[in-house]
C-alpha cells in the first residue's frame, strides 16, 4: 500500500476572504479583523466601551434623551472645529489659533447684528467670509512663505485673542436674533400624525441607515473588484448590525426628546462632505500626498503650496461657523469665548486616528474623537468627578491616545 505524497491538500482561504476558517469562530474572525484594522476600529470600541461605562456608573442618566440632545448641543462647535482640525494635521500641520478666531469672529458678529443692526443672514455670510480670509492669511505664511504653521498659528491665537478684546471693550454683547439662535439650540420641526415620537427624525435616520449600509456594500464591493482583502463575511455582518444598532438607538434617543438639533445636520453635511472630498476628490488624495511623504508629493506633481493654503482657508471657515455656533448657543458674545478649544479640537483629531507625522486620518475619526471628549466630560459631571480629576483623565486619554499611533506603526512596521 503506497502514499500518494503528490496529492495536494485544499489551499486556505485566503486571508480577508469569506471562506472556511480552520479552527475559527465568530470570536477569531472578530479579533482577527480587529488586528488588522486596529486604527480603524479602536477608538470607536474605546468610545462604545466610555458610553456604557458612564451609562451604567450614572444609573442610566448619560442616555437620557434630553442628556443626549444636550450632549450634542454642548460639543457642536468642538466637532465642527475638529473637522477643520483633522485635515491641517493630516496635511502635516497645527493650527493654534482656531480658538481665538472662534472667539473673534463670535465677537464680530454680535458687533454686525447688535451694535450696526446687520441682517443675522448678511452677518452670517459676512462673517464666514471673515473667517476665510484669516485662515488665507495664515496660510500664506505658512505655504508661501515657509514659516512653520506653529509660529504663524501661535501668533495668530496672540492677535485674534487681543483683537476681541478690543472688538468687545472686555464686555459680554448680546442679545443675539431669535432665528439666529436656533442654529445652535433649535431642532427639526415637528410634521406628521402624533406618534409619540419626532417622526422627521425618525425619516432621517432610517435614511441614514439605509446610506450606512449601501456604503458599506459599496465600499466592500470596490474591495473586491481590485483585489484588496475584505473582512470576512460574518465580521462584515456583526459590522454592519452593530453600526445600524448605534444610529437605531441614537435615532430613537432624538425623536423621544424634541428631535434632532438642527446643528447636528449641519455636522452631518460637513461629515459626507468633507468625507467624500478626503475619499474621492483629488484635493484629498493631495492632502493625504503633502502629509504622508513631502518630497514624493512633489516628484509627483502636487502643488503642495496650494493644497496647504487651501486647508488653512477652509480651517479659517470653520472656527468662524464655529464662532458663530458658539454665540448663538449663549445669545452673546464673550470676550472669554472659545478658551481652550484649540487643544480640545486638536486632542479630539489625535484620539479620532490623526498621526503625529501626518498623512493619517480621517474626517469621522475626527467626529469620534471630539464624541469621546464630550463623553467623557459629560459622564464625569453626571458622576459628580471634580475638574481638576477631569483634567487628568483627559491628559491621560490623550496620552493613550498618540501611544497608540505610535506602538501601532511600530506594530506594523515590524
Amino acid at each position: 500500500m503506497s502514499t500518494d505524497v503528490t496529492a495536494k491538500s485544499p489551499a486556505p482561504a485566503p486571508p480577508g476572504r469569506d471562506g472556511p476558517e480552520a479552527g475559527g469562530g465568530l470570536l477569531r474572525l472578530m479579533l482577527d479583523g480587529l488586528r488588522r484594522n486596529m486604527r480603524q476600529y479602536g477608538m470607536l470600541i474605546a468610545l462604545g466601551l466610555i458610553v456604557v461605562l458612564f451609562a451604567a456608573w450614572s444609573g442610566g442618566d448619560l442616555l437620557l434623551p434630553r442628556n443626549v440632545s444636550n450632549l450634542v448641543l454642548q460639543n457642536s462647535y468642538v466637532l465642527l472645529l475638529a473637522i477643520g482640525m483633522m485635515l491641517v494635521i493630516i496635511a502635516g500641520h497645527i493650527d493654534l489659533s482656531v480658538g481665538s478666531l472662534t472667539a473673534f469672529v463670535g465677537a464680530m458678529s454680535a458687533v454686525l447684528m447688535v451694535d450696526h443692526d446687520v441682517a443675522w443672514p448678511l452677518a452670517v455670510v459676512l462673517c464666514l467670509a471673515l473667517g476665510a480670509l484669516a485662515g488665507s492669511v495664515q496660510g500664506f505664511f505658512v505655504a508661501y512663505l515657509g514659516i512653520p504653521s506653529f509660529i504663524v498659528t501661535l501668533a495668530g491665537m496672540l492677535l485674534f485673542r487681543g483683537l476681541t478684546e478690543i472688538v468687545l471693550k472686555g464686555q459680554t454683547l448680546g442679545p443675539l436674533p431669535r432665528d439666529l439662535q436656533k442654529i445652535a439650540n433649535g431642532f427639526l420641526p415637528e410634521v406628521g400624525p402624533n406618534t409619540n415620537y419626532h417622526n422627521l427624525t425618525l425619516l432621517l435616520g432610517f435614511a441614514l441607515i439605509a446610506f450606512v449600509v449601501h456604503q458599506e456594500v459599496r465600499d466592500r464591493r470596490r474591495q473586491r473588484e481590485f483585489a484588496l482583502d475584505v473582512a470576512p463575511a460574518r465580521l462584515f455582518a456583526l459590522k454592519l448590525v452593530a453600526l445600524v444598532s448605534a444610529v437605531l438607538v441614537v435615532t430613537l434617543l432624538l425623536a423621544s426628546y424634541k428631535g434632532a438639533p438642527i446643528v447636528l445636520l449641519i455636522l452631518g453635511v460637513l461629515v459626507v462632505g468633507f468625507g467624500y472630498v478626503m475619499r474621492n476628490a483629488v484635493i484629498g488624495r493631495h492632502i493625504y500626498a503633502i502629509g504622508g511623504n513631502l518630497p514624493a508629493a512633489k516628484l509627483s506633481g502636487v502643488k503642495d503650496r496650494k493644497v496647504t493654503f487651501l486647508v488653512f482657508l477652509n480651517m479659517g471657515m470653520l472656527a468662524a461657523l464655529a464662532g458663530l455656533v458658539y454665540a448663538a448657543r449663549f445669545n452673546a458674545a464673550s470676550p472669554k469665548a472659545g478658551l481652550g478649544f484649540e487643544l480640545e479640537a486638536i486632542a479630539a483629531s489625535f484620539i479620532g486616528g490623526a498621526s503625529m507625522s501626518g498623512g493619517v486620518g480621517t474626517v469621522l475619526g475626527a467626529i469620534i474623537g471630539g464624541l469621546v471628549l464630550g463623553v467623557l466630560n459629560n459622564g464625569m459631571n453626571l458622576v459628580g468627578i471634580g475638574t481638576d480629576w477631569q483634567q487628568v483623565i483627559k491628559g491621560l486619554v490623550l496620552l493613550a491616545a498618540v501611544g497608540f499611533d505610535v506602538w501601532n506603526k511600530r506594530r506594523v512596521g515590524s
